[in-house]
């Protein structure tokens, strides 16, 4: 699977460790930035990276902030980006199983090495259910094109 990583400042300080957690599963990772501690502005990377999972340059995404809302939020303005924020192994679970997520947003700050490698894990490893599922994510899909209701 191709993966792409991104951050913001509050999510640098984990994103190596994301980076190679997810190339040990045998992904492989591209990095959207940022680079450094410096201040960025975490809108600009969560589009990024959206936008190339959208594209379907990548399969998935993994945005890391300082804990993990922030991205999402910035993510899911992206039509076609499905950005969740995981905190634990059942939110990531249910993300990939009944969500379809495409982005996975983390808490860089909020969030030690152990429970983000279950968290990856466990999205890398679900397969969406579909079934019932699947007609609420077209619901989704038409609250985006403005046809809901």
């Amino acid at each position: 699977m191709r993966v792409v990583v991104g951050s913001d400042h509050g999510g640098f300080g984990a994103k190596d460790f994301v980076k190679k957690t997810i190339q040990k599963m045998g992904h492989e990772v591209a990095d959207f930035g940022c680079h450094s501690t410096e201040a960025v502005d975490y809108p600009d990377v969560a589009q990024l990276v959206a936008e190339a999972v959208v594209r379907r340059e990548y399969d998935r995404g993994v945005l890391i902030d300082g804990f993990g809302g922030a991205v999402c939020m910035a993510a899911n303005k992206v039509l076609g980006a499905r950005a969740v924020a995981a905190y634990d192994s059942v939110s990531a679970r249910f993300a990939a199983q009944h969500d379809d997520a495409n982005v996975l947003c983390l808490g860089g700050k909020t969030h030690g090495e152990l429970i983000l490698a279950e968290i990856l894990k466990v999205f890398f490893t679900t397969p969406f259910e579909g079934g019932r599922h699947e007609g609420r994510l077209l619901k989704v899909g038409a609250i985006e094109q403005g046809r809901a209701r």
